[in-house]
């Protein structure tokens, strides 16, 4: 090789560093602008646990509620897993959005009444873990929120929000951004309402409601709250039997209490009364209504008692829509 050749590779070697150097210092004085950092990969969501950092664009998530992974499903984000319906069991997936799971792969996870099996949640390899909501899942997602925490960024529903619209405006619009999703949806079920409400004729008096998943353990859904909530702005008026007995809710902020059943006939003393089986199909009118102490409930006792679906209790957005036509044809005008 000449020497001018040798100078000329001595200069180009050079100047590449030089240009690299260079490249390197604007790039590192330059990483406070959002300008050149790209879209943000986070946000910040706002919980009762604190701030919680989850990605922009989840691609793994495990909802850890039954009864929340419906919203997830409406909006079309991937739920990876979820937990069965009933603690204990295989599960089985919603007949509102058993499609969407089939087509996702979505698995069942196990649970029971002390907990979530953590290995196998860690075995779904979430990049965000939603939990909480009402009842075992609530208490169970606070008790390993720091466990869930190590695992992937872990929201939390909380159990004070009781109604459909709390929840899916919290998972669609604070957790994932998806804001304007959530308002396309709470407009259709607005109008469904408004025609509802115009075509049926409400029972006249106080209305209540009985879930119970066996005779021996009956339960009061607490005025203003989950199910009772929802038929409001239809015309029904909802008893207020917590506020006028002495009885603690079965959790702390639950949205139920449990009369004694020698007191059932006492405290339950609406002039209507709906039935709703826990989780269960089984606990109907029929299966009630010639069984003490039922037999001895006032609206038993008039016929003022209706059924309704086990999965009215704590309905999500597809199960509200659904809940507002069986109203409908339950008290159609004459």
């Amino acid at each position: 090789m000449s020497p001018l050749s040798r100078s000329s590779l001595r200069r180009g070697i050079t100047a590449a560093a030089l240009t690299g150097a260079l490249v390197l210092l604007s790039s590192c004085g330059s990483s406070g602008s959002s300008a050149d950092a790209g879209p943000a990969q986070t946000r910040t969501v706002t919980t009762a646990e604190g701030p919680v950092e989850v990605p922009v664009d989840p691609q793994r998530i495990v909802v850890l509620n039954y009864a929340l992974a419906g919203y997830l499903y409406d909006i079309d984000e991937p739920v990876v897993a979820t937990t069965p319906e009933v603690t204990n069991t295989d599960g089985e997936y919603s007949e509102f959005w058993d499609e969407k799971a089939e087509a996702q792969g979505t698995e069942f996870l196990p649970w029971s009444n002390d907990g979530f099996d953590l290995e196998a949640v860690i075995a779904s390899d979430p990049d965000l873990i939603i939990a909480g909501g009402l009842g075992f899942p609530g208490k169970h997602a606070a008790d390993s929120y720091d466990r869930l925490q190590e695992i992937a960024p872990t929201v939390i529903v909380s159990g004070d929000r009781q109604t459909w619209q709390d929840q899916f405006a919290f998972i669609a619009g604070d957790v994932l951004g998806r804001q304007d999703d959530y308002d396309g949806f709470v407009r259709d079920y607005e109008k469904g309402v408004a025609e509802v409400r115009e075509s049926i004729e409400v029972p006249a008096g106080e209305v209540s409601f009985l879930t119970l998943d066996k005779p021996e353990s009956p339960y009061i859904l607490i005025e203003g709250k989950s199910l009772s909530a929802e038929l409001a702005p239809l015309g029904f008026t909802t008893a207020p039997l917590f506020e006028r007995n002495d009885i603690d809710p079965y959790v702390a902020g639950g949205d139920m209490f449990g009369p004694s059943l020698e007191t059932l006939p006492d405290v339950l003393d609406a002039d209507t009364v709906f039935v709703v089986g826990f989780n269960s199909p089984k606990m109907t009118v029929a299966a009630l209504e010639d069984r003490a102490p039922y037999d001895r409930v006032p609206a038993f006792e008039t016929g003022q008692v209706y059924d309704l679906p086990y999965w009215a209790l704590r309905a999500d957005y597809d199960e509200s829509r659904a809940l507002l036509d069986l109203i409908e044809n339950m008290f159609a005008k004459a």
